[in-house]
C-alpha cells in the first residue's frame, strides 16, 4: 500500500522483530483491536511523551480489547534501552528497512533546517480484530493524541 490507506480495507500486513528479537506477526492479533503507531526515534522527545502517554493508558486499551504497537526503524537493541529508560509497557517492533512503513504510506520525504531527508511521519491506524482499517492519523501531534484513539477506540465498542 501507500498513502492511500482505504479505511475499512484489510490492514498491510506485517512480520517484524520486537525488543527481544523475537518475530512478531501481525496475524496473530486478529481477533483483537490494534492500535499501530509510526514514531521516527527512540529516546526523542516527542517520540518518548508518546510512548508513555500511551503506556500511561494500557490497561484502558487492554480494557477494550486492543494492543499498542509502537514501529519506528530503530534497531531492537535501541528499542529495549528505551524501553527500560522509560518504563514502557507496550510492544515495539523494528522496521529498520522501512519495508512496512512504506507498506502504511508514513516513509516520506522530510525536511529540517533546510536539509532534505527520508523518514517517519507520525501516524496511527486502528486496526480492527477482523484486520481492517478503522481510523487512520496522519502528521500526529503528541499531546492528546493517546486520548483521542482511545475515545476513537471506545466509539467502536
Amino acid at each position: 500500500m501507500n498513502e492511500d490507506i482505504i479505511l475499512n480495507k484489510p490492514a498491510p500486513q506485517f512480520k517484524l522483530p520486537d525488543k527481544d528479537k523475537n518475530m512478531v506477526d501481525s496475524n496473530n492479533f486478529r481477533g483483537t483491536w490494534v492500535v499501530v503507531y509510526f514514531y521516527p526515534k527512540d529516546n526523542t522527545q516527542g517520540c518518548t511523551l508518546e510512548a508513555i502517554d500511551f503506556t500511561k493508558s494500557i490497561r484502558e486499551f487492554n480494557n477494550y480489547n486492543a494492543v499498542v504497537v509502537g514501529i519506528s526503524p530503530d534497531s531492537p537493541e535501541s528499542h529495549c534501552r528505551f524501553y527500560d529508560k522509560h518504563n514502557l509497557n507496550l510492544i515495539l517492533l523494528s522496521d529498520t528497512d522501512h519495508t512496512v512503513a512504506k507498506e502504511y504510506g508514513v516513509w516520506k520525504k522530510k525536511s529540517m533546517y533546510g536539509k532534505s531527508f527520508m523518514g517517519i511521519e507520525r501516524s496511527t491506524f486502528l486496526i480492527d480484530p477482523e484486520g481492517r482499517v478503522r481510523a487512520v492519523w496522519r502528521k500526529v501531534k503528541v499531546p492528546g493524541h493517546v486520548e483521542e484513539v482511545l475515545q476513537t477506540l471506545k466509539s467502536f465498542q
